[in-house]
């Protein structure tokens, strides 16, 4: 479960550092209070998409990181363990800086975006107010009768072998396409690879050219400039070491210049004439034994032309060329044992059309079971929720073409009044009970959760009164299973949570800040009052806020 949460510079709050415990747990605040701040800050340590508008005005980085205790997730402990990450330790960590570039952390070590999400997904189960909308697709009706079903695992390796299936198909078909056809590719591709073969380009030989081009362009002008300075160092009068030797020769004469500082400055000098000296040996070195070629230059340059002219040829840059290769030289092959193995291949397929189908119908049989029990448990919360008159039903049909997730058309329907026939909820549901159907449909497919952690982000919107102490309740009652925890607007709801955070704005001429604080009794009461009636707390919105509160832990015990 998740045990601490630490925020730094995301969003408006500068610094907040919490820590969570079992059972419920509310989270309450004003609107614009900065409550989905947390759950950002959690989403982006579970691997969320991150962009530099996160971080806080003026800082130069968000640092996020969440740490859970996985003591009894053994699921998480193997993944950890796979990649060598310690296992007796959860921190998951996330940086975003201003720039929006974000870097990321498990148990210290450096890991990628799609790392915190997998690890993620062992950790936190999500449950937020769009999911009622969610509900008029029916993509999700499928996923939550196979979470219901509990194999999902069975559900990914039948999209693997869809996968496999369909791409032995394409390449079967791409095999047994008109012989003329695939006699005039083959010829067309060994033409190209021919041409390549001829070219015969090596690795790295064309930056060798290009450096070398480079050189030898610029040689005239370099073998000038080298005996121009050849030259000046020379013997000859006006040269650098007969001026050199000149200042010597007087400087050793004069008395006293065997000692001090211009003893120094005569032995600078002798070593200036050595290396100067050496320089000039260097330099006429240089320009004997360099000789210009322009045959050379010449053949550079229609090497390269060459490489460039294939290369435009082919629509790839110069640097592409060795992979191009490559890759042709493998088509061309693949061509030319295609008649070879095209009765393998059509094995392979059948086999595996075989694979899928039986997969694919044990996966269905157990959806139909599922269905059944699934509609029933669903149909008891939303009795709880005062649509004891709904029914729910979910209808499993075959689907007319066979789909990575299998080969049934999953849909959840009701129907809200007596003698009235279940229909599909986009086309029967109301607003209001379109958040109740949501919300026991969550409930339920919380119930079948195995994960740790539950999050419910104002999934009562749209409930109120007495049904919204229930959905309280609703929640309570997972809080013994797992940690739930849910950002509310109802005082119904936060009543009932064995821990309450409050989310409060503060701001001054200068800066806005949130900050979270967790209530005792007497924070929450005035929290409540808050909630029920508003800014300002009369003496009998606190008593009721006082009496709810006792009401709600007190039914819990």
């Amino acid at each position: 479960m998740l045990i601490q949460l630490a925020i730094r510079d995301f969003a408006i709050v500068d610094t907040l550092d919490l820590e969570f415990h079992a059972g419920m747990t509310a989270i309450t605040g004003e609107t614009g209070a900065g409550k989905s701040i947390l759950l950002g800050a959690l989403g982006l340590c579970l691997g969320e998409r991150a962009d530099a508008g996160g971080v806080r005005h003026g800082a130069d980085r968000a640092d996020l990181s969440a740490r859970f205790d996985i003591a009894e997730r053994e699921d998480a402990k193997a993944w950890l363990a796979a990649r060598e990450l310690p296992t007796d330790d959860c921190l998951l960590r996330r940086v975003v800086t201003a720039s929006g570039r974000s870097k990321a952390w498990i148990n210290g070590q450096p890991c990628t975006i799609a790392d915190l999400r997998e690890l993620g997904e062992c950790l936190i189960d999500v449950h937020s107010q769009h999911a009622h909308q969610a509900l008029l697709n029916e993509d999700t009706h499928r996923r939550l009768l196979d979470d219901a079903a509990g194999h999902q695992r069975e559900v990914a390796e039948l999209a693997t072998l869809h996968r496999q299936w369909h791409g032995l198909r394409r390449q079967y078909r791409e095999r047994s396409d008109n012989d003329e056809e695939r006699q005039a590719k083959r010829q067309l591709l060994r033409y190209q690879v021919e041409e390549l073969d001829q070219l015969n380009l090596q690795p790295d030989e064309l930056e060798a050219l290009e450096r070398e081009q480079e050189t030898l362009a610029h040689l005239e002008e370099t073998l000038r400039e080298a005996q121009f300075a050849a030259d000046s160092c020379d013997h000859d009068e006006g040269g650098a070491l007969s001026l050199l030797q000149q200042a010597t020769s007087r400087l050793s004469r004069v008395p006293g210049s065997d000692s001090g500082s211009l003893s120094e400055a005569l032995g600078m000098l002798n070593e200036a004439q050595i290396q100067l000296e050496e320089a000039a040996r260097e330099l006429h070195h240089f320009v004997e034994s360099t000789e210009l070629d322009p045959q050379r230059l010449a053949w550079v340059d229609e090497r390269l032309g060459e490489i460039h002219r294939i290369a435009r040829k082919h629509h790839v840059m110069p640097e592409e060329l060795a992979d191009l290769h490559q890759r042709l030289s493998g088509e061309l092959e693949a061509l030319d044992s295609g008649g070879d193995d095209l009765d393998s291949l059509r094995a392979q397929l059948e086999q595996t059309r075989q694979r899928y189908r039986e997969a694919a119908k044990r996966i269905s049989e157990r959806r139909q079971r599922t269905a059944a029990t699934f509609a029933r448990q669903v149909q008891d919360q939303l009795a709880f929720l005062g649509m004891d008159k709904a029914r729910f039903a979910v209808e499993v049909t075959p689907l007319e073409t066979p789909q990575p997730h299998g080969i049934d058309r999953v849909s959840l329907q009701i129907s809200a009044n007596p003698g009235q026939p279940p229909r599909p909820l986009a086309k029967v549901a109301s607003g209001g009970e379109l958040s109740r159907v949501s919300l026991a449909i969550q409930v339920v497919a919380a119930s079948h959760s195995t994960l740790a952690t539950l999050v419910f982000d104002e999934v009562d919107v749209g409930i109120s009164g007495a049904t919204a102490e229930i959905v309280g309740q609703l929640l309570r009652r997972l809080g013994q299973h797992a940690q739930v925890m849910t950002v509310t607007h109802l005082p119904q709801v936060a009543a009932q949570a064995h821990q309450h955070l409050h989310i409060e704005k503060q701001s001054d001429d200068h800066v806005t800040r949130t900050q979270m604080a967790q209530l005792d009794d007497a924070g929450r009461v005035r929290e409540l009052a808050r909630m029920l009636g508003g800014v300002k707390l009369s003496d009998r919105t606190l008593a009721h806020a006082r009496e709810m509160l006792a009401a709600s832990q007190g039914a819990a015990h």
